[in-house]
C-alpha cells in the first residue's frame, strides 16, 4: 500500500468519525472503533486513559472523538508560557488540555489534515471558550510552522499512521526549539512476531500503517538528531483483550497467545532537542 493511499483511508476513517460524533449519530465509530473492534468502556486501547477532572470542563464531543491510546498531556510536563504543537489534533482533546496547563501566556497548536475533524476541533474550542488555541489544516510530514518554534510536542497514537515516519520526525525536529521535548503517545511493537500476525493484531489497534518497533523507534528518533530517547509502556496489550477481534479473522488465539501476548503496547515516547538553557 503506498503512501498516498495510507493517507486517503486514514483522512476518510477519520473524516467519518469527526461526522458521526457532530451529527450525534453515535460515539466516535459505534460499534467498530478506530483504535480497536470495540467502544467506550469495553475497549482496552481508549477507554479510561482521562481522568474525570480533566475532561469534565470540555465539550462532550471533544471527548467522543478521542481517538487515542494515551493520555501525553499527563506526561509531557508542560508549563505555563509554552508553546505546544499537537500532531494529527482530531478533535482536540489534547490541545484544549494543554492549552489549560500552558495557560494564557502560553499556545497549543494542533494539525490535522481531515477538514471535518478540523471542524469539530474548532466547534469543541468554541464551545470550551479557549482562546489561545489554533488549529492548522496540514500534514505530520509538511508542519505548517517555522523552524524553531514550538517548545513541546504532543501526540496520541497518529505518528503509527504514517508511511513516512522518518520524515514526520525530522520535521518534528525542526520546529521544536533547542531544548525542545518531544512527548508522544503512540502504539509500539516488542521482539518478533510472524508478519502476518502483526497486520493482523495492528488492524485491530487501528494502526493502518504499522507501528514501529521499539528499537526502530528509538534508532529513528536519534537519525532524525533528538537524544535522551525512552519508551516508557503505559498499557500492555494481552491476547485476551483481542480474542473476538483474532477469532473473527480466522486465528486460533490460543495457539498463538505466545506470540501475540505483551508484545504490543500503548507507550509513552519521549526525546529532547540538543541545545536551550544549561
Amino acid at each position: 500500500m503506498s503512501a498516498v493511499d495510507v493517507k486517503d483511508i486514514v483522512r476518510e476513517k477519520y473524516g467519518e468519525a469527526a461526522r458521526r460524533v457532530a451529527t450525534g449519530s453515535t460515539s466516535c465509530c459505534g460499534g467498530s472503533s478506530c483504535c480497536g473492534t470495540t467502544s467506550g468502556a469495553d475497549n482496552p486501547i481508549t477507554s479510561n486513559l482521562y481522568d474525570i477532572s480533566e475532561t469534565g470542563a470540555l465539550p462532550p464531543e471533544a471527548v467522543l472523538a478521542s481517538l487515542g491510546c494515551g493520555n501525553p498531556t499527563a506526561f509531557a510536563e508542560l508549563a505555563p508560557g509554552e508553546v505546544v504543537l499537537d500532531l494529527g489534533s482530531g478533535g482536540g482533546i489534547d490541545v484544549l488540555l494543554s492549552a489549560r496547563r500552558v495557560g494564557a501566556t502560553g499556545k497549543a497548536y494542533g494539525l490535522d489534515m481531515t477538514d471535518d475533524m478540523l471542524a469539530l476541533a474548532r466547534e469543541n474550542q468554541r464551545k470550551a471558550g479557549v482562546a489561545n488555541v489554533e488549529f492548522l489544516k496540514g500534514e505530520i510530514e509538511h508542519i505548517p510552522l517555522p523552524d524553531n518554534s514550538v517548545d513541546v510536542i504532543i501526540s496520541n497514537c497518529v505518528i503509527n499512521l504514517s508511511a513516512d515516519k522518518d520524515q514526520v520526525l525530522r520535521e518534528a525536529f525542526r520546529v521544536l526549539r533547542p531544548g525542545g521535548r518531544f512527548a508522544v503517545s503512540d502504539v509500539v511493537t516488542r521482539g518478533d512476531v510472524p508478519e502476518k500476525l502483526r497486520a493482523d493484531m495492528l488492524l485491530w489497534v487501528g494502526c493502518i500503517a504499522g507501528a514501529l518497533r521499539d528499537g526502530d523507534y528509538e534508532a529513528k528518533l536519534a537519525a532524525a538528531g533528538f537524544e535522551a530517547v525512552s519508551i516508557t509502556p503505559t498499557r500492555i496489550y494481552r491476547v485476551e483483550d483481542a480474542r473476538e477481534f483474532l477469532v473473527g479473522q480466522g486465528i486460533d488465539a490460543d495457539a498463538m497467545a505466545d506470540e501475540v501476548d505483551g508484545k504490543f503496547m500503548s507507550a509513552f515516547v519521549r526525546a529532547s532537542k540538543p541545545g536551550g538553557a544549561n
